[in-house]
């Protein structure tokens, strides 16, 4: 191709695959200007205009507005610095879409009203800051006044979700689920009255010594019965109550009689809300964490085992 060669406005569209109106519009706006005119008055371009056509071309594929790409093609910006800029709010978009799928996913799954599809839209769009308050809030009405426990700092710390700056789509959905049950006044009382419970436990083993709490306690007892098909109201499930009933009873320093086992067994109904196990489950998604297992079998064995031997 020479050099000196001048072409006009329909040889470069042939030349660069664009059409005459394009090359015209970007002529206009002296993104690339013509080189001369025919005598005629036509519009004539030299070789460099095929080279900034096809540069032309390629950051507006990439998204790049016309005022950015004139600076680019004038060498008023540097085509890094661009890159950069454009690539960071391409980011943002893609996080911006990610929420809307995971929003819709969610409305289309459920069967939303359109008062809940608002609620899971402005969830999901929360701030980091915003999201971090109202969680800390839901904590603060969990464990307020029972935070001052060693063992509850840490428990505190296990259940924050922290959602990550680019989440996928189940991650945005399981967070808004999250949210949405952190803001419901009875799972607060559910879950406040099972820290309450604990706190009992721990005050109590604090003055005698570290210990499993009572939850734990019937996981290592009752799992292996579970697991060998032991009948919760057989002779053979007696000596597994009575385990993890001692150590109730050890743990509130009272004895083991029908009222602690009643006690106990109301204690494992509450542990073994189902909200409470889909909210850790939730909170594993959220976080990246391995799925919790489910001791839901475990606390059903366990209260079964106890209400049979408690009743009058």
């Amino acid at each position: 191709m020479d050099g000196d060669t001048l072409y006009s406005i329909g040889e470069l569209a042939r030349r660069t695959g664009l059409t005459v109106k394009t090359i015209r519009f970007y002529s206009d706006r002296g993104i690339v200007a013509p080189t001369d005119r025919s005598p005629a008055g036509y519009r004539l371009y030299d070789i460099d205009a095929v080279a900034r056509l096809e540069l032309v071309r390629t950051l507006r594929e990439l998204g790049l507005d016309l005022s950015t790409i004139r600076k680019v093609v004038d060498r008023e910006l540097s085509l890094p610095e661009v890159a950069a800029a454009h690539a960071e709010a391409l980011a943002v978009q893609i996080r911006v879409l990610r929420l809307r799928r995971a929003v819709l996913t969610a409305v289309a799954e459920r069967g939303s009203t359109p008062e809940e599809t608002e609620l899971m839209h402005r969830l999901a769009q929360l701030s980091e800051d915003e999201r971090r308050r109202l969680i800390g809030d839901f904590l603060d009405a969990v464990f307020g006044g029972l935070d001052a426990a060693p063992a509850f700092a840490g428990v505190m710390r296990s259940m924050t979700p922290e959602l990550p700056d680019n989440p996928e789509a189940e991650q945005v959905q399981a967070w808004v689920e999250l949210a949405e049950m952190s803001l419901d006044p009875d799972f607060r009382a559910v879950v406040r009255r099972m820290a309450e419970d604990q706190a009992a436990e721990q005050a109590r083993s604090d003055t005698m010594g570290p210990r499993r709490d009572i939850a734990a306690a019937v996981r290592d007892q009752a799992g292996p019965a579970l697991t060998a098909s032991v009948d919760p109201a057989s002779p053979q499930a007696d000596p597994i109550v009575a385990a993890f009933t001692a150590h109730y009873a050890h743990l509130l320093g009272r004895p083991d009689d029908v009222e602690l086992r009643r006690r106990l067994a109301t204690r494992l109904e509450s542990v073994n809300d189902p909200r409470r196990e889909r909210y850790l489950r939730l909170l594993a998604v959220v976080n990246g964490w391995p799925t919790p297992e489910s001791l839901a079998p475990v606390f059903d064995w366990s209260v079964q085992a106890l209400r049979v031997r408690t009743q009058q």
